[in-house]
């Protein structure tokens, strides 16, 4: 039981000493995730109609 006590007094002195991002630094990134996602979902998406087509002039 001791060492379960000291463990979670342990954790919570460690995330005192996070520093946390703020809320501007979050809506930043997420911005740039969700705006990284679509690019590459539509460079997919091309990639997959072209060979889509490539495949269907094949056969």
């Amino acid at each position: 039981m001791k060492k379960l006590v000291a463990f979670v007094k342990d954790s919570i002195a460690e995330l005192k000493k996070v520093v946390w991002p703020s809320k501007e630094d979050v809506i930043s990134s997420v911005k740039v995730v969700i705006v990284s996602t679509l690019v590459f979902a539509i460079i997919l998406g091309l990639v997959d109609a072209l060979l889509l087509l490539g495949v269907q002039a094949i056969f």
